[in-house]
C-alpha cells in the first residue's frame, strides 16, 4: 500500500482558500491556488494531499448539499480536475474526505422531505419522525448528527443511501482520478456501509486507500482487513504534546509500547495509523506546546513513532490558532507558504522518513527513558534509526546498549558520537543512523 510509505500534507480547501463562510453562491476560482503551492509541496517531500471537504455544502464543508459538484465557493469540477492533474504530475497522490455519516439541511434530499413530507421519495433515507419537531421548527424530527440539527444523519442501512454514497466515491476515482478518503466521524459509520464501501473502491482501484476518523475506543472498530485500512492515531497525538508540556516523556513512549511494542498483544503492531500533532479539528502544536522550543522536538518524535507522518498546512513554520478562538480561527487562509527554521527540520524529517524502511516498517523499541528525555528505536532488516529527545533546559547524556558509536543525524547532517553515552543539549532531538 503506497500510504504505509508517504507522507501526508493536510489542508482544509474553504479556509485555505480564502472562503466565506456562509455559502454566498458565488463562483470564484479559489482552489487553483493549490497548484500555487506545490512547488512548497515538493521542498517539503509531501507524498499525498488530504483535503478536507470541498463538495457543495451550506456553510463549513460537513454539511453537504451536493457530493458530486464541487464547492461553487473553491470553483469549478474542471477546477479541481487541473488541481488533481498537477499533483499527479508532481508526483503527489489525493485523498478527499468521505462525509458519509450526515448531510446539510440543503442537502436535495432533506430539502424534498421539508417540501413534501410524507409523499418525498427520500423519507427513508434519513431517521424522520414526522410526529414530533426539531430546532428548526420544520414540524417533524429527524435525527441530527450529536444533536446538531444542521448536520442531518443518513440512514445508512437503507440501500439507495448506500448506492447514492458508493457511486459518488466512484465518480470521485472516475472524475479526478483521487487515490484515498479520509471517512468522517468513522466510529459512527455502519461497518457493513464500510465493507461494502472498501470492495467498490478496491475494484475500481486496487491501491486506494481508507483510513477512518477515531477519536478514542478501539481503532479495530474501523480498521481491519476487509475494513479501513488506518485509523486517525488521536491517543498518541494527545500523549506527545501532554508529554512534553508535563515534561513526562513516560506518558507517549508508554502509549507508542502499548500499540506498536514487541509483544504480541500490543494493539496494532504492523499497523500504519495516521500520526499527527495537530488538525482542523484541535488548537495548532504552536498554541497547545507550552514551550515553543518543544516544537521540532514534538515533530521529530510525531515522524520517527510508527505512522504515517501527516502536517497540517501552516503548522511546519509555526502558525497558532487555538481551538477556543473557533473553528475558524484553526483554519485561516495564508497568502503565500513560509519557510523557516521549523520548516527547514521538518522537510529533514519528510526526507528520512521517505528513504528509510526502518521508519515505515521498523519494530518500536524503547532504549532510554527518563521524564524529560527518551530514546527510542526503530529497525528493520539492515536499516536502524534511533530518535533521541531531550526536553528538559539542561543538557543530558543518555545511555544504552550503542552497538555502534557513530551515526549520522539526520535532522542535521552532522556526525554524532554516542560510543560513551549520547550527549543531547537541551531542547534538542536526533533522528540517528548508525554507522
Amino acid at each position: 500500500m503506497w500510504a504505509y510509505e508517504t507522507g501526508f500534507y493536510q489542508i482544509y480547501p474553504l479556509g485555505f482558500c480564502g472562503a466565506p463562510f456562509e455559502n454566498d453562491g458565488k463562483l470564484e476560482h479559489r482552489i487553483l491556488k493549490v497548484i500555487d503551492w506545490i512547488p512548497h509541496l515538493k521542498k517539503l517531500g509531501v507524498g499525498a494531499v488530504l483535503f478536507n471537504p470541498l463538495f457543495e455544502s451550506d456553510t463549513h464543508g460537513y454539511n453537504t448539499r451536493d457530493f458530486r459538484k464541487v464547492d461553487v465557493r473553491l470553483g469549478t469540477n474542471a477546477d479541481f480536475k487541473k488541481v488533481c492533474k498537477a499533483l499527479h504530475k508532481e508526483g503527489i497522490k489525493i485523498v478527499l474526505d468521505g462525509v458519509f455519516n450526515h448531510v446539510g439541511r440543503g442537502f436535495f434530499g432533506f430539502t424534498d422531505v421539508l417540501e413534501k413530507r410524507w409523499d418525498s421519495r427520500y423519507k427513508d433515507w434519513f431517521h424522520i419522525n414526522f410526529d414530533g419537531n426539531d430546532g428548526y421548527n420544520d414540524g417533524l424530527w429527524y435525527e441530527g448528527w450529536e444533536g446538531n440539527y444542521d448536520l442531518v444523519k443518513l440512514n445508512l442501512w437503507n440501500e439507495e443511501v448506500v448506492n447514492y454514497l458508493i457511486d459518488s466515491a466512484l465518480s470521485w476515482i472516475d472524475d479526478y482520478d483521487i487515490d484515498g478518503l479520509r471517512l468522517d466521524v468513522a466510529y459512527c459509520l455502519e461497518q457493513n456501509f464500510i465493507r461494502r464501501l472498501r470492495g467498490a473502491v478496491l475494484s475500481k482501484k486496487e491501491d486506494f486507500f481508507l483510513v477512518g476518523e477515531m477519536i478514542g475506543g478501539d481503532y479495530r472498530k474501523v480498521m481491519g482487513p476487509d475494513l479501513c485500512h488506518s485509523a486517525t492515531n488521536y491517543e498518541c497525538y494527545k500523549g506527545l504534546f501532554s508529554s512534553f508540556n508535563s515534561l513526562n516523556m513516560f506518558e507517549i513512549v508508554h502509549s507508542l509500547l502499548r500499540q506498536f511494542g514487541p509483544e504480541n498483544w500490543c494493539l496494532y503492531r504492523g499497523e500504519h495509523l495516521l500520526s499527527f500533532v495537530d488538525n482542523h479539528d484541535v488548537s495548532r502544536i504552536a498554541s497547545n506546546l507550552n514551550n515553543k522550543r518543544h516544537l521540532p522536538l514534538i515533530y521529530a518524535m510525531m515522524f520517527g513513532m510508527p505512522g504515517i507522518p501527516t502536517v497540517y498546512y501552516g503548522s511546519e513554520w509555526g502558525a497558532e490558532g487555538n481551538k477556543s478562538d473557533g473553528d475558524p480561527a484553526l483554519r485561516p487562509c495564508f497568502d503565500e507558504p513560509i519557510w523557516n527554521e521549523l520548516t527547514d527540520i521538518i522537510a529533514s524529517l519528510y526526507e528520512a522518513k521517505n528513504t528509510s524502511k526502518a521508519l515505515w516498517y521498523g519494530d518500536f523499541k524503547q532504549l532510554v527513558l527518563q521524564n524529560k528525555f527518551c530514546v527510542i528505536e526503530r529497525e528493520f532488516e539492515d536499516d536502524r534509526i534511533m530518535v533521541a529527545v531531550n526536553a528538559d533546559d539542561n543538557p543530558v547524556t543518555a545511555h544504552f546498549d550503542a552497538r555502534a558509536g557513530r551515526a549520522k543525524d539526520l535532522i542535521s547532517g552532522e556526525t554524532i558520537d554516542f560510543g560513551g553515552g549520547l550527549d543531547i543539549p537541551p531542547c534538542t532531538c536526533y533522528m540517528l543512523r548508525p554507522f
